[in-house]
């Protein structure tokens, strides 16, 4: 397993989404994964980024980005903890929006777009997003992940 850390500290969630989806979609680029793959992980990272941005942030503390390629299980694991653990995320068959509702289908979109997803604690304080995609790889010998820090 091979780790590479980039930071980028930034303002404005418009800002931090697009540096997410920018730096996902290089590391996706540079691994093995298709296009239709990579342009869905591109979308559910952008969403989960802004929901971390607008609904996780606490001052001092952003969010934090993590691209694991499980080539020996053809498995794409984004991933995206943010410093807020009061505030989980419900299913969107529970509280999708209203019709006119200009926000509030990120997690929509991550329903449709993954293959799976779901949240898990992030001791001491704190929940990781995860969703996951399954791939073809040609070469399933290593475990590859990559970390991005936004703090």
């Amino acid at each position: 397993m091979a780790r590479q850390g980039v930071v980028r500290r930034c303002r404005g969630l418009r800002i931090r989404r697009v540096l997410a989806r920018l730096l996902a979609a290089e590391q996706l680029r540079a691994w093995p994964v298709s296009p239709g793959v990579t342009e869905r992980a591109e979308q559910i990272v952008a969403e989960l980024a802004a929901n971390a941005a607008l609904h996780g942030r606490v001052n001092g503390r952003d969010f934090r980005l993590t691209l694991t390629l499980d080539a020996t299980a053809s498995l794409l694991r984004i991933a995206v903890t943010d410093a807020r653990d009061e505030r989980l995320p419900s299913p969107p068959a529970d509280c999708g929006p209203s019709p006119d509702s200009e926000s509030g289908r990120g997690l929509l979109l991550v329903t449709a777009l993954a293959d799976r997803w779901g949240v898990e604690p992030y001791p001491p304080g704190g929940k990781t997003i995860w969703a996951e995609l399954r791939l073809r790889v040609p070469s399933p010998d290593t475990l590859s992940e990559q970390v991005w820090s936004d703090h």
